[in-house]
């Protein structure tokens, strides 16, 4: 809506997307703004300083070593998968856990489903010793045989 002054003038604009076009130009100007700031703070405060002592490797007061770049053994990539797996499946639980002693027998038979379909999992993984840190695995990690 559009008032219009006595002389005829418009005055004011009482439009209702008004404040969603305030409210986006601050949700654009702040972080823009602090990106110049700080972009404009960097050049003229702290200058780059390149240098073979500046590049170097730090870590921990420490000077590394081994490469940068050291490659892990896929079994450390498997036994991070398995523990996300579990970890995750673990948290379904606890709503039954929760509310235990309100379970319907159908509830509970779903339960418990869960439960022998991540024993099952965890018995699978044991067996291929995918838990197995102490002697390095030699062989070929085999899902299924081809007959």
């Amino acid at each position: 809506m559009i008032r219009r002054a006595a002389s005829g003038g418009i005055t004011t604009m009482d439009h209702p997307y008004i404040p969603v076009l305030v409210f986006f130009s601050v949700a654009l100007a702040v972080p823009i703004g602090s990106l110049v700031l700080a972009r404009l703070w960097m050049q003229c405060f702290t200058p780059i300083k390149r240098g073979e002592v500046k590049n170097a490797l730090y870590e921990c007061g420490v000077k590394p070593l081994a490469e940068p770049q050291t490659r892990f053994h896929s079994k450390y990539y498997l036994f991070g998968l398995l523990f996300l797996l579990f970890d995750v499946e673990t948290i379904f639980l606890l709503p039954f856990a929760v509310a235990f002693l309100d379970l319907s027998a159908g509830a509970f038979l779903v339960a418990m489903l869960f439960l022998l379909l991540l024993a099952e999992g965890l018995l699978w993984a044991w067996t291929k010793g995918l838990l197995d840190w102490r002697a390095p695995q030699r062989r070929a990690f085999v899902i299924a045989s081809q007959a």
